[in-house]
């Protein structure tokens, strides 16, 4: 789960007497014990973030709808170009605008869909009434950036699928975690839900062979930084990064390690990228 929202479950929503459980959400036994009579929301993030790990949305939106429990789904990682969580019977669907709706990293925003008027009538007191609403540039931004999502995406697809794969193959790379490898281990689901692959991967780095800030030292073309889903590429450290603040724990818990890296793959030229890697890689 996206680091920003564990926060803001744990450290501020817990103050309002609210209690979650983090669960392995590809697991439909840990789904089903979860979701209690005392459920209210089951949030869902597919593709997790950092890990790119796969929830089934027909599954566990199922099982939540027949226990009368709200279903949230953010679908930042794919945007509605590659998902659409209502197709699968989701409540409400939520975005980072920041990321790939906008595309050009000059917004700070976000959007709520509801799947029915009542959910809307009620989302959007709350927004009236708690002041949250989009500054109208920024929202005319978002509404430009959206113009050209689908070649976006597209490009950002095809060249975070060739450095997977090149990653994949270098011999100081653990593991790279990409929904379009061959090798991800939840391919069916892949192919059931979604419509391509997104430019988000992350992979394990052999830290003893090249140092993690040598590495980042040596990159020329992918700006350090914990956002995604803009053209330009950036890469990032979700232990020290994007999810400090889970903790050690939580952050074990969740699978990401000290040498996870995260990088959101722009549209710049692909083999540009991949050289750029290559020599980051070479220690």
């Amino acid at each position: 789960i996206y680091g920003g929202t564990y926060r803001l479950f744990v450290q501020v929503f817990s103050q309002w007497g609210l209690s979650f459980d983090f669960i392995n959400m590809r697991d439909p036994r840990a789904v089903k014990k979860a979701v209690t009579a005392k459920t209210k929301m089951v949030w869902i993030e597919t593709p997790s973030n950092p890990l790119l790990n796969i929830v089934d949305l027909a599954g566990v939106i199922g099982l939540a709808g027949s226990r009368k429990v709200l279903t949230v789904v953010d679908n930042t990682f794919l945007s509605p170009y590659f998902q659409r969580p209502f197709d699968f019977g989701a409540d409400i669907v939520v975005h980072s605008t920041t990321k790939y709706l906008n595309g050009h990293s000059d917004v700070v925003g976000g959007a709520i869909i509801y799947g029915n008027k009542d959910l809307e009538t009620r989302g959007r007191f709350l927004v009236n009434a708690l002041g949250v609403s989009e500054a109208p540039f920024d929202a005319w931004l978002v509404l430009r950036g959206i113009k050209t999502l689908a070649p976006r995406m597209e490009v950002h697809q095809s060249n975070a699928l060739a450095i997977a794969e090149f990653l994949e193959k270098h011999e100081y790379v653990r593991k790279v975690y990409y929904p379009g490898l061959k090798s991800h281990p939840q391919a069916g689901l892949i192919k059931k839900q979604m419509t391509g692959f997104g430019g988000v991967l992350s992979f394990e780095l052999k830290t003893s062979k090249v140092p993690l800030g040598l590495f980042f030292k040596k990159l020329k073309y992918f700006s350090l930084a914990e956002s995604l889903g803009g053209v330009e590429s950036l890469i990032e450290h979700p232990w020290s990064m994007s999810h400090a603040s889970m903790g050690e724990a939580a952050l074990k818990a969740s699978g990401i390690t000290e040498e996870t890296v995260r990088v959101s793959v722009g549209i710049e030229g692909a083999q540009d990228l991949i050289d750029d890697l290559g020599n980051a890689l070479s220690g």
